[in-house]
C-alpha cells in the first residue's frame, strides 16, 4: 500500500491506496509548528480507525507547498513507517513537460493535479483547484503543462471581507435561492459563491481561448462541488486528484528505477 500525503497552506490531505484504488482519505489542519512526532501520532491513529497499521504501507509520497514541513515530512516517513519519501520536487520524474519560465515556481500541488487529469481525462484540460488559493493550470493536447492562473481562495477571500468589515458576520456558505440578497447573510452568500463561480467561468473562458482541441475542466479541492453547481463551465468534480496525480508520480519514479 501507498500512503499519498498533500500538504497545503490550510489542510493535510492523507490518502491509502492499494494498487489503484484509494482506500480511504483523510483532512488534517496544517500546522507548521507540528512536529514529525505529532502527525506521526495523528496519521496512526487515523490508519488505525481504518483497520490499518504502518508495517502494511509499503511506500510514502508527498507534496507540500508549506517548506517548514518538508523536513518533517520525511522525518515522520522514516521513523513512523520506516520508508525513505518520495517527495515531489526538482529531480523528480513526473512524466510532464513543464513549460513554465521557472519550473521550479509550480507548487508541487498544482504538478501533481495536472499529472492525474491528463492520465485520467486526456488534454486539452484545465484544472480548477479550490485551496488557500484558487489555481487554474492548463495542460496540452501533448501533455505539457502550460501554466495557468493563481486567484485568492475563497477561504481566505472570505476571511479578508470578516475581518476588515467589522458589521459583516462570519456566514455559512451554502448557496442562497437567489442573487438578490434580503438579508447581509443572503447577500454574502450570493456575493461569495455566485462570485466566485462568475470568475471560474470567466479565467477558464479566456483560458479556453488559448488552447486548441476540445478542453475538459476538472475541478478539485474542498469547495469543488459547491462552485461546481453554479458554474457554466466546469465539466467534473474530482476532489482526490492530487493524491491520484502522487500515486501516479511514486510509479513513474519506480519505473525509472
Amino acid at each position: 500500500m501507498i500512503l499519498a500525503l498533500d500538504v497545503g497552506n490550510t489542510h493535510l490531505v492523507a490518502g491509502i491506496f492499494r494498487g489503484e484504488e484509494l482506500l480511504v482519505s483523510w483532512r488534517i489542519a496544517t500546522d507548521p509548528r507540528k512536529t514529525e512526532d505529532e502527525y506521526g501520532i495523528i496519521l496512526l491513529q487515523l490508519l488505525a480507525t481504518a483497520n490499518l497499521r504502518a508495517k502494511q504501507v509499503e511506500a510514502v509520497v508527498a507534496a507540500s507547498v508549506v517548506p517548514p514541513l518538508l523536513p518533517v515530512l520525511e522525518k515522520l516517513s522514516q521513523k513512523y513507517f520506516r520508508r525513505e519519501p518520495l517527495i515531489l520536487g526538482p529531480g523528480v520524474r513526473t512524466g510532464m513537460d513543464v513549460k513554465y519560465e521557472n519550473p521550479r515556481e509550480v507548487g508541487a500541488d498544482r504538478i501533481a493535479n495536472a499529472v492525474a487529469a491528463y492520465s485520467r481525462y486526456g488534454g486539452p484540460v484545465i484544472v480548477v483547484d479550490f485551496g488557500t488559493a484558487t489555481t487554474f493550470c492548463a495542460v496540452s493536447a501533448a501533455g505539457e503543462y502550460l501554466g495557468g492562473a493563481i486567484a485568492p481562495g475563497i477561504g481566505s477571500a472570505t476571511e479578508a471581507l470578516f475581518r476588515y468589515a467589522a458589521k459583516l458576520p462570519r456566514i455559512e456558505l451554502v448557496t442562497p435561492s437567489q442573487v438578490i440578497g434580503r438579508n447581509t447573510v443572503t447577500s454574502m452568500q450570493a456575493g461569495i459563491i455566485f462570485g466566485f463561480a462568475g470568475q471560474v467561468d470567466a479565467i477558464v473562458g479566456r483560458m479556453k481561448d488559448e488552447l486548441a482541441g476540445t478542453k475538459k475542466v476538472v475541478a478539485t479541492g474542498g469547495l469543488a462541488d459547491l462552485i461546481a453547481a453554479e458554474s457554466k463551465t466546469i465539466d467534473i468534480v474530482d476532489n482526490m486528484l492530487v493524491l491520484e496525480g502522487l500515486r501516479l508520480i511514486y510509479h513513474r519514479n519506480q519505473d525509472k528505477e
